[in-house]
């Protein structure tokens, strides 16, 4: 993740904070009271019908396994009014045995899921009534709680641009990917609230001294710095006993289970249909990890006089660390045009709990804590002095520096693709994985390196040959096309294209097969070229040590099979309820590195990517997806994402405010995820194996 925006992220409205809107009973927009579905209603892959639930009438929805099932309900000519109203809210009954994550989406002419409307989602508890709200975009709020994903009361912002409420067209009810058949009983759908400002219902300060939100209560909040430090003390006071996860040897692996070659590094290998790692002590080892281990986490005080109950002197040395001077953000600050002072209230937190010492100190306690919990990998984007000092195996993360032309004609949510055929990649990855792995290459408790992050790899296909005759994966491009056709003419025969010149070539908007041939041979090219250049300058400079991909952030096919050929190690970053297995390869073992879930009941406004109904069910939750990839063959671990929750004001860079942390901005445990967690790492190899092996 990092920060990208993905499709969950999109789909990430829950309002789950407050439930509802409003405490109106609201204008109903769709009933069921007369037995007969709307005469509005247009199916997409759902079998809609009039059913009973508690001795009313209910429209039954069953959605079929495809992209986007949905009951979509047009308005009649000239659209519906809603500008009197904050938002639209349906409510669900779910027949199932587990949650369903659905999701609605409200049009304006012209609605493509992300232009001319605006989205939400939220998880109906399986047996269970839920409310699917998805609030109108607002501007104001937009510009009152600048920076931020999700906002007090109202919880995560929707999505896209902001609605012209006086004219929608439509609205749908859908589910985001299913990967099984569902149910849902709609029971009905209202507008409500009154679509006021913001500033009016939260009081100038909302964040308190601790950077948490100032007019709510809930388990675990701190409320002293006295609080804060015994919270610590009782915390470290369970690191004394003995962690309950025997038959491990010290890099975590499984010490009761079958022994293998020992090689002095880690490596991978499949065992009995089933890939795994290998310590460097011949054990099984299955990586169960957090990612983000870190305190660099900062959010915006500029431009924000009379947010915060409290802020330290910027010259005060026993909190200067937390301060940074940071320019380059996304879009999400544009009021101070992107540049200004952060501060860090976790790493303030840390101070006030551990004293001038406070950065030694909350680093032995992450060793602590995460032995404790059974988690044997510091997984990515973590601080390079916890990994330099580690007790724990981890991953490095790695990218590619130095001038290297990107594909002008294209551009992803990070920004462009290098271009793998400039004349300078080859010697800019070597310099680069040499100054990568130089810290750790002769350390066996390394596992490898991940190389890159959620790249746009769909943009090679389209962008290439929409970039200048220069671009040199342009001219690689034209060449094989040369060589296969001969001569323009004969190209735009196969392609059904009509340029006039071999300048002029571009992807017809609708490539035919031969076109689509061609693409996807010179995909496989570049990204096999990407792949072959990095893992041949990581033989060289860390030659024991494995080569773990780029973390994909989607499944395309093409770079994933060149991936597959190349990496140690495929891994992608799968934010989802769960993981299907059938849907991977098994040629090479599968790293999941990233995946999380978050809630809306301790404070914070933002579920994250994948939402849960509460703290129990975010821990839940972790059990049923980490379970899965466990059963899954091809898989060989999986991290969350991340360490701490992100700041309630949102980071600095993309304004991200998720419930996303196995500890709070207090450095606070969540008592539930830790539990679960124990709990499913204690049967991590007797599960992943099948059953205990004879001695």
């Amino acid at each position: 993740m990092y920060g990208k925006v993905t499709t969950g992220m999109l789909l990430a409205g829950s309002l789950g904070l407050c439930g509802s809107l409003a405490a109106d009973e609201g204008t109903p927009v769709l009933s069921f009271a007369k037995g007969e579905i709307p005469e509005n209603l247009v199916r997409h892959h759902v079998t809609p019908r009039i059913v009973e639930h508690e001795g009313k009438p209910a429209l039954g929805i069953d959605f079929e396994v495809t992209a986007w099932p949905n009951v979509f309900f047009k308005a009649p000519p000239g659209g519906w009014d809603w500008s009197a109203y904050a938002g639209l809210e349906a409510r669900l009954y779910n027949p199932e045995d587990r949650a369903v994550q659905c999701s609605m989406r409200v049009d304006n002419e012209g609605a493509d899921g992300t232009n001319h409307c605006n989205t939400s989602s939220t998880t109906i508890p399986a047996h269970s009534v839920g409310v699917l709200s998805c609030r109108f975009n607002a501007a104001a709020d937009r510009k009152i709680f600048w920076g931020m994903r999700g906002v007090p009361i109202r919880g995560p912002l929707p999505s896209g641009p902001e609605l012209d409420t006086s004219h929608i067209i439509a609205f749908q009810i859908y589910l985001p990917q299913p990967g099984e058949p569902h149910r849902l009983i709609l029971l009905g759908v209202r507008l409500v609230g009154q679509g006021g400002s913001l500033k009016d219902m939260v009081p100038m300060p909302f964040v308190d001294r601790f950077g948490q939100y100032k007019h709510a209560g809930w388990p675990g909040k701190i409320h002293s710095k006295a609080e804060l430090v015994e919270a610590g003390r009782e915390e470290a006071r369970t690191w004394k006993t003995k962690p309950d996860f025997p038959g491990r040897d010290r890099f975590g692996g499984w010490a009761d289970g079958p022994r293998l070659k020992a090689t002095g590094w880690f490596r991978t290998e499949l065992v009995q249909g089933k890939w795994w790692l290998v310590t460097p002590t011949g054990h099984l080892f299955f990586s169960v990890g957090v990612d983000c281990v870190g305190t660099w986490q900062r959010t915006w005080i500029s431009g924000r006089d009379g947010w915060f109950d409290w802020l330290p002197d910027q010259q005060d040395p026993l909190y200067a660390s937390a301060f940074d001077e940071n320019k380059g953000a996304h879009s999400m600050a544009e009021p101070i045009g992107g540049k200004g002072t952060t501060f860090g209230f976790y790493a303030a937190n840390l101070v006030r709990k551990y004293g001038p010492e406070w950065e030694l100190r909350w680093r032995e306690s992450v060793y602590a804590r995460l032995h404790h919990w059974g988690f044997n990998t510091i997984g990515n984007w973590s601080q390079s002095d916890v990994l330099a000092h580690s007790p724990i195996p981890f991953v490095v993360h790695g990218g590619i520096w130095g001038k290297i032309r990107e594909i002008e004609g294209a551009r992803g949510y990070w920004g462009r693709m290098r271009d793998v055929f400039d004349d300078s990649f080859a010697n800019m990855v070597d310099k680069s994985m040499a100054s990568v792995t130089k810290p750790y290459r002769d350390n066996p408790l390394c596992i490898g390196y991940f190389i890159d992050n959620e790249l746009s790899w769909e943009t090679v296909r389209k962008g290439t040959l929409a970039s200048p005759p220069d671009q040199p994966c342009r001219i690689a491009f034209v060449d094989r096309l040369k060589k296969k056709y001969g001569t323009l003419k004969a190209l735009n025969q196969a392609w059904e294209s009509q340029a006039k010149t071999w300048d002029d070539l571009r992807v017809p908007p609708t490539p035919n097969k031969a076109c689509t041939a061609d693409l996807d041979d010179f995909e496989y090219a570049f990204a096999k070229t990407y792949f072959s250049t990095i893992h041949e300058a990581l033989r060289r400079h860390a030659p024991h040590q494995l080569y773990l991909g780029c973390r994909f952030s989607s499944a395309p096919p093409i770079a994933v099979r060149a991936c597959t050929d190349i990496a140690d190690v495929v891994s992608f970053n799968r934010y989802e309820g769960r993981i299907a297995a059938d849907k991977y390869s098994m040629r090479k073992p599968i790293l999941i590195g990233e995946f999380h879930f978050g809630a809306l009941d301790r404070g914070m406004f933002h579920t994250g990517l994948v939402a849960a109904e509460n703290q129990e069910d975010r821990a839940a939750k972790y059990v049923e997806y980490v379970r899965a990839v466990l059963d899954a063959p091809a898989f060989v671990g999986c991290h969350w994402f991340q360490f701490v929750d992100e700041p309630i004001t949102g980071r600095w860079f993309d304004g991200e405010n998720y419930n996303i942390g196995f500890v709070t901005v207090t450095d606070t445990p969540y008592p539930e995820l830790v539990r679960e967690a124990k709990r499913v790492h204690r049967e991590l190899y007797t599960r992943r194996y099948g059953k205990t092996p004879q001695p």
